[in-house]
């Protein structure tokens, strides 16, 4: 009777612990998916980041356009071809092959002026949309290339833009829908949350362009 009743209170452990294993198992594999989710976006979010500092970068050495720049092989730029440059610089890193952004994504980038703290000026920003192989021709790039962004209405023409003593604040934005790339909102959905597959990101980034020498 002793080895019996010892024979059952070990099943009985084992099943507990069965039990208990079914109960924690989803919580593991939310915080394991989530984990893995995190790094994918925040891969995503740096590929961003890298994409609206090189169009600010870009835009702040070209100014108004009235300068020689080296990215047209040492060619006299014009206004005209200072935005679509920049949305090129863009376009050039979201489809780097390091980056994991999804271009088509992608639902804007916008060019504008910023004041001191980096806050837009009101009805000072240039919107870019997709519209794949259909934009305009990468200036100054043989062959030439249609890029994937069109431009919108021009609010803030290159040609308005300062680089003397006090000059103007350019900031480049981009949004982006990332799409998860785990299992993570299904489950959240099964087990009753909303099951959101999707996260809208933005980044920014505002520099001086450089004052004419």
């Amino acid at each position: 009777m002793t080895r019996l009743t010892g024979s059952r209170a070990g099943s009985g452990q084992a099943g507990q612990g069965l039990v208990e294993f079914a109960f924690l198992l989803p919580v593991f594999l939310l915080i394991l998916l989530g984990m893995l989710e995190f790094g994918f976006a925040f891969n995503h979010n740096l590929s961003l980041e890298y994409a609206t500092r090189e169009g600010a970068r870009a835009g702040a050495a070209m100014a108004d356009g009235s300068i020689t720049d080296s990215a047209c092989g040492g060619v006299q730029l014009t206004a005209a071809n200072v935005d679509p440059l920049i949305i090129a610089a863009v376009q050039r890193v979201l489809e780097s092959p390091g980056s994991m952004v999804d271009i088509s994504q992608v639902q804007s980038i916008t060019i504008y002026q910023a004041t001191a703290t980096g806050t837009p000026v009101a009805g000072k920003s240039n919107v870019w949309t997709r519209t794949p192989g259909a934009g305009p021709a990468v200036p100054c790039q043989l062959p030439l290339q249609k890029m994937d962004f069109s431009p919108g209405t021009v609010n803030w023409p290159a040609s308005s833009r300062l680089n003397g003593g006090s000059p103007d604040h350019l900031g480049v934005s981009i949004s982006y829908t990332y799409q998860f790339r785990s299992a993570l909102g299904s489950i959240l959905r099964f087990f009753g949350g909303t099951g959101a597959s999707s996260l809208a990101m933005t980044d920014r980034t505002v520099m001086d362009l450089e004052p004419t020498p």
